[in-house]
């Protein structure tokens, strides 16, 4: 379970792990030749219309989340997906990272999905860890499972790319950490084999897949065997959320990109005590609070991210 902690940093201020976080402020990124490139841009600059396939991502809507920091993480979800929909270009689908729920409840998943169905948009989930609490992860897998494998991992082709969700939070390791497990990475390695290294990968995740910070558990323990089998593909793309806030950090041509959440913040590692809900100043919170679009003009450019908040 996720704890308040006192409070929370200016993160468009501080370097974490050599990566950049904003707050408040759209960042664009791209990368080509496994050099990442990022400027800050506007809310008229985000607003414009991306050329070519994208998507988005949300991430963390936490329902029945109920804390100080933010009473109705319902209102702020409808609100990420009003801003998903008034895209000028539609994106194709929606990605969820996970956390969906806060409980597990049935009645949560019921509004989180009626919600997202209310945008007009296919939607791709993974689950956080919030959202299998309940023995045998029923509530999960039966809105959002079929036609996946084990624990509910994927793959999809779509605008020529290759798409694999992946579970990393059922099996949590000491401190928290990810972990994939035998089964879904013989599964991840088949799924991969035979496919072109000039495909493109996306890959998304709860949990990130690299080395965030393991003291709260943000990482995967196996999360570099997974890693292994991407570094011959010459632009592959991880999304992950869990952390709340934006990250970004590239190995070679393996770009990671992490999203804000819809329901509240966490402190900066390093920073905050620990992991879990942060204080805001008042009337603040949506500037915490964003959406991603993932754009790719054709199959041979690199993917550009825009991370975009509710508000500021």
């Amino acid at each position: 379970m996720v704890r308040e902690t006192d409070g929370i940093s200016d993160p468009a201020r501080r370097q974490v792990l050599r990566c950049m976080t904003w707050a408040g402020t759209a960042a664009l990124w791209t990368v080509a030749g496994g050099i990442p490139r990022a400027r800050l841009v506007d809310r008229a600059e985000a607003a414009a219309p991306a050329t070519g396939f994208s998507f988005a991502q949300i991430s963390d809507s936490h329902l029945g989340f109920d804390k100080p920091v933010n009473p109705d993480p319902t209102a702020t979800l409808r609100a990420a997906l009003d801003q998903v929909t008034a895209m000028p270009e539609r994106p194709a689908f929606l990605i969820h990272t996970g956390d969906i729920t806060h409980l597990s409840k049935p009645a949560e998943f019921d509004a989180a999905r009626s919600l997202m169905q209310g945008t007009g948009l296919a939607t791709y989930t993974v689950p956080g860890e919030h959202d299998v609490l309940e023995e045998e992860r029923r509530s999960y897998l039966n809105r959002y499972g079929k036609g996946t494998l084990g624990d509910g991992w994927y793959s999809f082709d779509a605008g020529g790319v290759h798409f694999i969700g992946l579970v990393n939070v059922i099996d949590l390791q000491g401190n928290g950490l990810g972990a994939l497990g035998k089964p879904q990475l013989e599964w991840l390695e088949r799924d991969l084999r035979g496919r072109s290294a000039s495909t493109p990968i996306v890959v998304f995740a709860h949990v990130p897949l690299w080395l965030v910070y393991p003291e709260w558990g943000w990482s995967t323990a196996d999360g570099a065997q997974a890693i292994g089998y991407l570094k011959r593909f010459g632009s592959v793309t991880v999304l992950n959320g869990h952390i709340h806030q934006v990250m970004q950090k590239v190995e070679g041509h393996v770009a990671f990109h992490t999203a804000r959440s819809t329901a509240f913040p966490q402190g900066v590692p390093g920073q905050a005590k620990g992991p879990g809900p942060a204080a805001v100043p008042p009337g603040a919170l949506k500037t915490y609070l964003g959406v991603s679009r993932v754009s790719l003009v054709d199959t041979g450019a690199p993917l550009a991210i825009i991370d975009q908040p509710l508000e500021g």
